[in-house]
This record gives structure tokens, C-alpha cells and sequence, in this order.
């Protein structure tokens, strides 16, 4: 393969996938309100096909390394493209919630081995010297695809037809097949060990009867007992996987890393951060749309503000966490993560849109602060050798936790509404979802307050900006 396709072709063949991810996860929420006219259903009820897509990404992610290994990552990488084409398709054609809930759950699964996988093939495809720069194309899609999914997403929506949004992904796709049989060559491990099929099985299980079970709770889908119903059955399957864990030699999701404190403290405390993190995205277009009456691309418009808080923390990041460190980073930014968050649930008809913008802005600054320093941590004390281990049980605690923010947003919402007398939802009942997403934030601090004080310092230290 020439030097320009190690160097260029393959981070960029990565990156556009990623970017096709990334604006996927954003354009959604924006449309969320006149899907649900589409449907006949209320918009809070539409939080399952969020929910199902992140459920999509947990579940699959921890074994993505393993089938890539196993596979090939070119054919890994291809095929995951492909079954994300497939789910836009059908997300597109779905008529009702409860075909699009499962188009969205298959496009999750393209997504989960999508980004990892392509990682792993700009790892193996470029040198070391190229490896930096190779990875900052990563960084692009990561900043964009947040403030171009809720624009686009409003536009077509506004414009054009909703079901439009997901065709967007189909020329990527193809382009991206097409690229990855030409430029990306198949490498594999020749023993990529045994499968921990069992503790799979459980996992999966568990995530997927806990996440469906609590969005379903209130809705109109299924009965409340049956709803009730796979909760159980989902902390019952915990409880046989941490039989399991404890029994295997190398558990899928090896629990021991919590004894390592930084790890502990970026994946469990830090999943209760993420909680609201998860919440914002759905609920912010939503009380726009519905709570204030604006346009999807009105929404659009103020919602990717957010994104650009982001990308001006990624500015001043490790000046920050070089002057303070982890453990007072983590701590004070939690909590003015949460207060920013919890701000959003302050707005009233008649608020100027200034306001909203600059509120929405500073709700993207710390919350992706407090994102990329407990993402830092999580690997301090973590071996080389473990790395892999430690990023599939830290992926998805990450990604489970995005999912329970929607889910605890939608019951909290669909709570405050009942009390109200609302039949349908109105501006005054999302101060209740917003304040208590917030405080999840806080809820992240005891774990945080455990740390030494010198946490996590090595790699402070050594962060450039």
C-alpha cells in the first residue's frame, strides 16, 4: 500500500465513518417531535428508539476487537458500514415506533463496531511517526458531527421530510465500501484467543432487558408489567454475571479493574455524570419544539451551540487539568456541569434566544471538560496488556450510562406531566427532568472525592494543548 494511503487514505476512509456515526447520533433528537406526529404517539415515547441505539453500541462494543481480530478488520470494517446502510434503510421506511426502535437497535450495532475497529485499522495501517497526525483526523468528526447533526437535522425536518435525514447516510456508506475494499488492507491476529461467549450472552442480556425495560415503563408499548418484568430479569442476569466473572479466568467484562482507583473513579463515577450528559441531547430539542414552539431548525440552531462549547474546551484542556489536576478538575467541574445542565429546565416562554444560546453554550463546555478528563483517567494505572479488557467494560458502563440518561429524562418528564394534568407536554414540565439530570453530576463527586490528590498526574503533566 503506497505511504498516502497509510498516511491519509486510511484515517480518512475512519473519519468520514465516524463522522457518518456521529451525525446520525445528533440529527435524530432534532427530529424526534414530528416523528412522533408521524407516528401518532407522544414525543417522550419516541426516547426507546434513542435509547435502542445506544443499547446497539453497549452491547457490541465489547467484543469488536475480538471479531476484528478473528474476522479481519477490513472485512469488521465493511460489514459494519454495511449493517449501518441497512438500519438508516430501515429507520427510513419505518411506518411506527416499534419498527423504527429496531432499525435503530441495527444501527447501533454497525456503529459499535465501526469506531473502535476503525482505531484498531489506523493503528495497524500507519506509522508510528504518521500516528498523531493520523489521529487528529479522528478529532474532526468528533467536534463537527455534534453541531452538524441538530442544523441538518432541523433543515430537512423544517424543509424537506423527516425520513430524509437517513438517506444522508447512504452515499457516505457506499463511498466508504467502496474505499475500504481498495485502500484498507485485512489484518488479524493469528490467536486471538477464545471468546468469553457465556459472559456475552449475560451482559448482552442484561443491558438489553435493563434499557428497554426502563423506557418502556410508562409508555404505551407493552404492558407496565412486562416492563417491570425485564428489569428483574436484568439484575437477575447480573447477578449470574458476576457469578461468572468471578469464576473466569478472562471475563469479557473483567471486573477487577475497579480495584484501580483512577479507573474506578473515571468509569463509576463518572457514569453517573454521564447520565446527564446522555439526558441533554434528548431533552433540550424536545422542550424547544414542544415546550416553546420553535421550528426543528430553530431547535437546530440553538442546540449545536452545545457542540461549539466543546470545541472551545478542547482549547484550553490540558491547560487545565496541567494547573489543577484530576482530582480538583473533576470535582469543581462536576458541579458546574450539573448547574449548567440543570440550568436549561430555567427557561420560560419569552426567554430571549441569546439567553437560551449562551446557557446551551456554557451546557456544552463543562459537561465535555468533565467527558474528556475522565476519558484520560480512566487509563493512568491501567497496563499496556489490559487495555484492551479495560475498554470494553469501561465502554459499556459508558455507553449503558448515556442510555439510562434518556430513560431517567423520559420517566422524570412523563412524572412531572402526569402531576401537572398536561395531556400532552408543555414548557412547564421539563424544569423537573432538567434539574434532576443535573444533579446526577453531583452524584459523581464522593467517588471523585476518593482520589489521591496527585491522581493521575504523569499524564496531566504531560498533556499538550
Amino acid at each position: 500500500m503506497p505511504l498516502i494511503a497509510k498516511a491519509f487514505i486510511a484515517p480518512f476512509i475512519v473519519a468520514c465513518a465516524m463522522f457518518m456515526e456521529s451525525v446520525d447520533a445528533n440529527i435524530i433528537v432534532t427530529a424526534i417531535p414530528e416523528m412522533a406526529r408521524a407516528f401518532g404517539r407522544d414525543p417522550v415515547t419516541l426516547k426507546v428508539a434513542v435509547t435502542s441505539y445506544v443499547l446497539g453500541l453497549g452491547v457490541f462494543i465489547p467484543i469488536c476487537g475480538w471479531v476484528a481480530d478473528r474476522f479481519g478488520a477490513r472485512t469488521v470494517f465493511r460489514t459494519a458500514i454495511s449493517i449501518f446502510v441497512v438500519g438508516s434503510l430501515l429507520c427510513a421506511a419505518s411506518t411506527s415506533l416499534g419498527p423504527l426502535t429496531v432499525a435503530r437497535f441495527i444501527q447501533g450495532v454497525g456503529g459499535a463496531m465501526m469506531v473502535p475497529v476503525g482505531r484498531i485499522i489506523i493503528f495497524r495501517s500507519v506509522r508510528r511517526s504518521e500516528f498523531i497526525r493520523a489521529m487528529n483526523y479522528l478529532a474532526v468528526p468528533a467536534m463537527l458531527g455534534p453541531a452538524a447533526g441538530p442544523l441538518l437535522g432541523g433543515f430537512i425536518t423544517t424543509y424537506l421530510h423527516w425520513q430524509l435525514i437517513f438517506f444522508i447516510n447512504i452515499p457516505i456508506g457506499i463511498a466508504g465500501i467502496w474505499l475500504t475494499n481498495r485502500y484498507i488492507a485485512d489484518t488479524r491476529e493469528e490467536h486471538p484467543g477464545r471468546l468469553d461467549l457465556f459472559g456475552f450472552f449475560l451482559s448482552a442480556s442484561a443491558g438489553v432487558l435493563l434499557m428497554l425495560g426502563l423506557s418502556l415503563v410508562g409508555g404505551e408499548l407493552i404492558p407496565q408489567s412486562a416492563a417491570f418484568a425485564m428489569c428483574a430479569a436484568s439484575a437477575l442476569l447480573v447477578v449470574f454475571y458476576l457469578m461468572h466473572a468471578r469464576r473466569s479466568e478472562r471475563p469479557l467484562l473483567d471486573l477487577r479493574f475497579f480495584r484501580v482507583p483512577t479507573f474506578q473513579a473515571s468509569v463509576l463515577g463518572g457514569s453517573m455524570f454521564r447520565i446527564g450528559l446522555g439526558a441533554v441531547p434528548f431533552l433540550l430539542p424536545l422542550a424547544l419544539q414542544e415546550g416553546f414552539g420553535m421550528s426543528a431548525f430553530k431547535s437546530g440552531a440553538i442546540t449545536c451551540a452545545s457542540a461549539f462549547g466543546g470545541i472551545f474546551m478542547k482549547s484550553v484542556a490540558s491547560n487545565v487539568l496541567r494547573t489543577f489536576g484530576f482530582r480538583q478538575t473533576l470535582l469543581f467541574n462536576a458541579a458546574l456541569s450539573g448547574i449548567a445542565i440543570a440550568a436549561c429546565g430555567t427557561f420560560f416562554p419569552g426567554t430571549p434566544t441569546w439567553v437560551i444560546w449562551l446557557v446551551v453554550l456554557l451546557g456544552g463546555f463543562f459537561p465535555a471538560l468533565q467527558f474528556t478528563s475522565l476519558n484520560s483517567l480512566a487509563y493512568a494505572e491501567i497496563e499496556t496488556r489490559d487495555v484492551g479488557h479495560a475498554t470494553s467494560l469501561a465502554s459499556f458502563i459508558q455507553q449503558v450510562s448515556l442510555g439510562l440518561g434518556v430513560t431517567v429524562a423520559g420517566i422524570t418528564l412523563e412524572f412531572t406531566q402526569y402531576l401537572n394534568g398536561h395531556a400532552s407536554v408543555q414548557w412547564s414540565d421539563f424544569w423537573l427532568a432538567f434539574l434532576v439530570v443535573g444533579f446526577f453530576s453531583f452524584l459523581s463527586m464522593p467517588v471523585t472525592a476518593q482520589l489521591a490528590r496527585d491522581a493521575g498526574s504523569e499524564i496531566s503533566r504531560g498533556t499538550r494543548g
